[in-house]
């Protein structure tokens, strides 16, 4: 399998903590999803005086468009740039959509912060979940979207090169790592980071570093945003020190933090 990333692109990725990637799958696709994600809104695709909250949330999809969204052979030869060939578990599902529509109400989870990666003492509080520094079972966030979004249609915030931030947050807490309460009530003392916006075509993916922070916003334009944020599971853990036989860029990101 030829090499789909650029140097370029792989530096970008270890230094900034996303890479953008264009046509990761086709408009068809996404407007197969589109399709199953409307028919279980509890509003009408035509007539927007029925949108009336700022974001509703769906629940896990498993159907063959999501599934062949980030399963193509090109995706698949871009995980093992990133990651390493036979150390990632390919996506069965696309995780929740936050669909936003556009309001002047403003969403109630548009919040800085880092997505967790393993279970607290309590599996079913989110918030006592936890990543830790060889982000154990998390080998990237992913932004895929299903529909066009420009800057208006509420594109998710990222802050460039803050996953180093949060390694060096990481670095002396051992195998527990931090919860993700503990990790966004300390987003605050950070250094102010550059705001990139996901914009894309429907069939665009932002690969992100899963220790990147990201925000969602309100939407100010005037077609609902379909976009889902599942992780790239990681088989064991990242390798950080001591490796033997090189590291690959999700790690080489971390080890920038170490130095």
């Amino acid at each position: 399998m030829s090499e789909i990333l650029s140097k370029k692109e792989i530096e970008q990725f270890i230094h900034n903590g996303f890479v953008r990637i264009e046509n990761a799958f086709s408009k068809e696709i996404a407007d197969a999803a589109l399709d199953i994600l409307w028919n279980d809104l509890p509003c009408d695709r035509s007539n927007p005086s029925t949108w009336t909250e700022p974001v509703i949330r769906l629940g896990m999809y498993t159907q063959q468009p999501f599934i062949e969204s980030l399963n193509s052979k090109k995706m698949h030869s871009i995980f093992d740039q990133l990651i390493g060939k036979d150390r990632w578990i390919p996506c069965r599902s696309v995780g929740t959509f936050p669909v936003r529509f556009p309001s002047d109400q403003e969403p109630n989870d548009t919040g800085k912060h880092v997505d967790v990666s393993f279970p607290g003492n309590d599996p079913d509080n989110y918030f006592e979940w936890r990543s830790n520094l060889k982000s154990k079972f998390r080998a990237l966030l992913m932004l895929v979207l299903y529909s066009d979004v420009s800057e208006n249609d509420a594109p998710t915030v990222i802050y460039e090169g803050s996953h180093i931030d949060i390694a060096k947050l990481l670095m002396n807490e051992g195998d527990a790592g931090l919860s993700f309460m503990e990790i966004t009530n300390k987003l605050d003392t950070l250094p102010e980071r550059k705001q990139v916006y996901a914009t894309g075509k429907a069939g665009t993916v932002y690969l992100c570093h899963p220790f990147l922070v990201h925000s969602g916003q309100a939407h100010r334009g005037a077609v609902p945003k379909f976009m889902a944020q599942p992780p790239l599971l990681l088989k064991g853990e990242l390798s950080v020190s001591d490796s033997t036989d090189g590291y690959a860029p999700v790690e080489e990101a971390i080890r920038l933090a170490l130095e």
